[in-house]
Order: structure tokens, then C-alpha cells, then sequence
């Protein structure tokens, strides 16, 4: 059996997959805010819990904001900050009494949807994650492409292509302006929605009252997908996937799969595009079961016969 963890900024969640790839224990807990220490305990806790029920040690895969450096071994890029600069991973494997594997979320996210999700059989595809942030994994042949400094996939840290003279560049947690992330990510776009009507909604509101026939919120989707448009076809005239899966909160907005496709076909260098936007096929669990997957079935099954 291998277990997964996702360590989102709200909430972490563990599942148990057996040899079948069947999901037979999985449970939430609220992400302690700004608490590296609690962060910590409340996954250890978790993990005994989980193997207590299933009466079985397991293998440890787990998804982070940001990557660990390659520098100092400690996490980096985190959009929960209080995890950037620690030794997440030697923390955890120290409380766990065991080695335990990591990866950026997106790419946890990105390898799930590519090996039994909504782009499996695709030899290449660009899997994003928009929610509280923008992060995005990239999988090649089924294999996570990681990149020599740990960050391949991290579009969400670059600038939005072709800015108009109304988009205000403002400052991102990394520093610098105008990244994709502050216009894309569910803050992000309820922040448009805010400069524009002087009004406070979260951007599953604004998708609702825009169904609801709200000029405003019409008007600020659209905004919305033609950012996405263009930050998508810088990563099609570079990478040029056959499939782009989208996941995290904002994809549950089922109009970006037809609108976008119709705004990206401006920026892309080609006469014809075949690469299919497709949603999710498990949903906010993809991350979770991608974590699982760093281990392969045969090594969790001789870790324990151990």
C-alpha cells in the first residue's frame, strides 16, 4: 500500500491506495495557519491514524507548495510561507521514523491526472492548478519533468503575456509584479473583481452571480479568461502539449473549457491547435493520489516485507 499527502494551504489530506490503485482510507484536517510546528504534528498525526486503521506501515509520498532546494535542502517557493526556509522533509522523515519522497503539488497533481486521469495515454500534458494560487507540473511520457533547479512548471511565477494598459501589475509574495499568479488564483481575480466595482466577492461568487445574469461578474470572468488564454499559450508555443488539465478551485468553472480554447488561438504559433483544456477526472483528490504515486507499487511492496 502507498500513502499520499497533500499539504495545501487549507486543508491536508491522506489517502491509502492498494495495489489496485483503489483509495481505501482517506481524511482531511484544517492546515494549521502559520504554524510550521503544528503543520507538522497535525501530519504525523494523520499518518498514525491512517495506518492504526489500516493496520500496516506504508510508504510516504506527499505534495508542497514550492520545491526543496537543491542549495540548502530546505523547502523554497511556498505560497505558506511560514514552510519556506525549513527542513520540511528531514522534519517529517525525523517524526515519522522513516524516508519519506516530495514533490511540488502541481506536479503531484499533474502525474495523477496523467497516469489514471484525464490525461492518461497522452504522451505529454500541462497540468495547472488555480485556487489560492498558480502552479502548474508538467508530465512527459508519465514522468514528472522536476528540471535541473526543481522548478519546472512554476508558470505561475512569470509575468502575464501581453498586459493591457488596465491591468495593474501588482506585487506578488515573490517579490515582483505583474506575475501570473496575481492575476489568475482565486484571490487574484476576486482582487479584479474588487478594482473594478468596489465590491467583495470570492471568485466562486463571482462565477455565480455572473450565471445569475451580474454584468459586473460577467465581465470580470471574461477579464479572466482571456488572462488565462494567454498565459496558457506561452506554455503551448513552448512545450506544446497534447492535453492542459486544470484543477484547484477555479476549475470547477465549467465555461473556461469552451471559452478559453476560443481566446488562446491569437497568441499561438500555429495554424492549427490540438491541444485539448480539459477538467479534471478526480477532482481536488488528484494531488493526493499523485503523492502516492511517487513510489512505485513494487517498491511500497518490498518496504513492506521489510
Amino acid at each position: 500500500m502507498r500513502t499520499g499527502i497533500d499539504l495545501g494551504g487549507t486543508k491536508i489530506e491522506i489517502i491509502a491506495m492498494d495495489e489496485d490503485d483503489c483509495v481505501i482510507y482517506q481524511q482531511r484536517a484544517s492546515t494549521p495557519q502559520g504554524d510550521y510546528e503544528a503543520t507538522l504534528e497535525t501530519i504525523a498525526q494523520l499518518v498514525f491514524t491512517l495506518e492504526e486503521k489500516i493496520e500496516s506501515s506504508t510508504t510516504i509520498g506527499m505534495g508542497t507548495p514550492g520545491a526543496i532546494s537543491q542549495k540548502t535542502g530546505r523547502l523554497k517557493n511556498s505560497n505558506s510561507t511560514c514552510l519556506n526556509n525549513r527542513q520540511l522533509k528531514q522534519d517529517l522523515e525525523n517524526l515519522l521514523e522513516r524516508k519519506i519522497r516530495t514533490s511540488n503539488d502541481a506536479n503531484c497533481f499533474a502525474l495523477s491526472e496523467a497516469t489514471d486521469g484525464a490525461a492518461s495515454g497522452a504522451s505529454s500534458m500541462f497540468g495547472v492548478i488555480i485556487g489560492t494560487g498558480t502552479g502548474a507540473g508538467i508530465v512527459i511520457d508519465h514522468k514528472i519533468l522536476e528540471g535541473a533547479n526543481r522548478i519546472a512548471g512554476e508558470w505561475g511565477h512569470n509575468p502575464l503575456p501581453w498586459p493591457g494598459k488596465d491591468e495593474q501589475l501588482t506585487q506578488c509574495y515573490c517579490g515582483l509584479h505583474g506575475c501570473i499568479e496575481t492575476f489568475l488564483s482565486g484571490p487574484g481575480m476576486a482582487a479584479d473583481f474588487s478594482r473594478q466595482t468596489k465590491r467583495a466577492m470570492t471568485a466562486n461568487q463571482i462565477a455565480a452571480a455572473a450565471e445569475q445574469g451580474d454584468n459586473a461578474a460577467e465581465k470580470c470572468l471574461q477579464r479572466y479568461e482571456q488572462r488565462l488564454a494567454r498565459a496558457l499559450s506561452h506554455i503551448i508555443n513552448i512545450i506544446d502539449p497534447e492535453i492542459i488539465v486544470l484543477g484547484g478551485g477555479l476549475s470547477n468553472i465549467q465555461r473556461l473549457y469552451k471559452n478559453v480554447p476560443n481566446y488562446w488561438g491569437e497568441f499561438i504559433f500555429s495554424d492549427m491547435i490540438l491541444t485539448k483544456l480539459v477538467p479534471p477526472m478526480h477532482g481536488d483528490s488528484s494531488g493526493v493520489r499523485g503523492a502516492a504515486r511517487l513510489w512505485s507499487l513494487d517498491e511500497a511492496i518490498a518496504n513492506r516485507q521489510l
